[in-house]
């Protein structure tokens, strides 16, 4: 019999404003892209931005240098809550006994986008 791996849950989604805590991109903002759940990181609209250089193919037949969005760990990033602070999220019962995202700091239900 085969172990489960179970895949931990993120406060963090697709969609979601984020603020960089540390790194190059600190303190700067910007909206997920993607989440990769298994390596715990995230794709940033617009934020660690690195070059990568591509090989002439039929449907690129000149290659050269792009720049795309680099994977973030999700761990060096913070939600936004609707005051534009970073903060914490919490998850609490709504009214219809539905599981909603809370901002610790200022105790708002957080809106997906």
């Amino acid at each position: 019999m085969e172990k489960k791996v179970k895949t931990p849950k993120y406060k963090i989604r697709r969609g979601d404003t984020v603020k960089v805590i540390t790194g190059s991109a600190k303190n700067k903002t910007g909206v997920v892209k993607s989440v990769d759940l298994e390596k715990a990181k995230i794709v940033v609209e617009g934020l660690n931005m690195v070059t990568k250089h591509t090989k002439p193919t039929a449907s690129n037949p000149n290659g050269g240098i792009s720049k795309i969005e680099a994977p973030i760990h999700i761990s060096n990033v913070m939600l936004v809550d609707g005051k534009g602070n970073a903060t914490r999220v919490g998850r609490k019962e709504d009214k219809d006994g539905k599981l909603v995202r809370i901002s610790k700091k200022s105790g708002e239900v957080i809106k997906n986008g």
